[in-house]
């Protein structure tokens, strides 16, 4: 029987034509990373490679790791088998992997969704035999409304907010949600504070992006100063005592899970806010076809009922295992919101 190209392993995906692994959740010699989220790119590895603009932001994550990066498009060649990144969309610095050997042609998009957010190398479908996707928000019932007109709800919220006299406290990850909602805030309603998680995030990526002026929140910040302005902060801040400054304060999550009132409510949430950075229903179906693959397997999220519709549509269609988490269920905290927070 023919070795598939990438196989599923108890230590990641791994190629064995070229001896490395792509998002490998156990330590490796060498690992091709998609992004900077921590299921997806973790310590341990003795090599990383990784799209260059990723670079930064994993050794931010990571601290003194060997990592190296390529452009887009840039092929690297082990052993006659030739690998490529191409944009996600995910994240900044987030890159679909293309593996290609013998003629044939298998893509991992690690996560991905298909509106251009304005900040991360918009994603482009790649033709290809396999395609390995996601599926954390694989069902029907996810449906996302345009960026700019949610953009338009939260700078609302904000004002609204404002003009009641109180600050306006919104949770979003620090590796990407936040600077997605940074990026489009309305300065003219007033000042952006940060936590130091995404505080010091958005430094790293400030390099790659053009954001609007932020200032972070420490145990110097006067609680008057702060009083009537946004606040974002990561999940994990929910509930500490390092919000308590901030009264009074109305708090809403930007997240995909919003979509359902009652993770809102779970999570003592005042707003939400439908805002995710992976693909809805359609964008997985649509990006799914533009590849052209017969072959698709799914990895994480609602594996079990999307592989099925597509084996309804005549796909080869599977599931296989992974550690990767996609976008935690109501907003919760991700491994990022706890790390380099200074």
């Amino acid at each position: 029987m023919k070795t598939p190209l990438l196989q599923f392993t108890n230590k990641g995906i791994y190629c064995k034509a070229a001896d490395v692994y792509i998002d490998p959740w156990r330590p490796v010699d060498k690992a091709f990373i998609t992004h900077g989220h921590a299921d997806h790119s973790r310590w341990g590895h003795k090599k990383y490679i990784t799209y260059r603009k990723n670079v930064p932001i994993i050794k931010h994550r990571l601290g003194d790791i060997n990592a190296s990066g390529v452009d887009h498009n840039e092929s690297i060649l082990i052993n006659n088998v030739k690998f490529s990144f191409h944009p996600a969309g995910h994240i900044p610095g987030s890159c679909q992997i293309r593996v290609e050997h013998k003629g044939e042609v298998w893509v991992f998009t690690g996560d991905y969704k298909i509106e251009d957010d304005g900040i991360s190398a918009p994603f482009k479908p790649l033709r290809c035999n396999t395609f390995i996707t996601e599926c954390t928000f694989g069902l029907p019932a996810f449906k996302w409304t345009p960026q700019k007109h949610v953009m338009n709800d939260i700078n609302t919220w904000w004002a609204e907010n404002k003009a009641d006299g109180q600050t306006s406290i919104l949770f979003a990850y620090s590796l990407g949600k936040a600077q997605r909602v940074l990026k489009h805030l309305d300065v003219n309603i007033g000042k952006i504070y940060t936590h130091g998680a995404i505080e010091n995030m958005t430094n790293v990526i400030r390099n790659m992006v053009d954001f609007p002026k932020t200032e972070l929140i420490t145990k110097d910040t006067k609680k008057e100063d702060i009083k009537g302005n946004l606040v974002l902060a990561p999940p994990s801040a929910h509930g500490s005592t390092w919000i308590r400054k901030m009264v009074p304060y109305v708090t809403a999550s930007a997240s995909g899970w919003m979509t359902f009132r009652g993770a809102r409510r779970r999570r003592a949430i005042d707003k939400g806010f439908v805002l995710s950075d992976h693909c809805d229903w359609d964008g997985l179906l649509n990006s799914t076809k533009a590849t052209g693959a017969e072959k698709v397997i799914c990895t994480h999220g609602y594996t079990d009922i999307f592989s099925r519709y597509l084996k309804t549509l005549g796909y080869d269609a599977r599931t296989e295992e992974t550690q990767y988490e996609g976008e935690l269920p109501e907003g919760e905290s991700t491994k990022d919101d706890f790390l380099n927070v200074g």
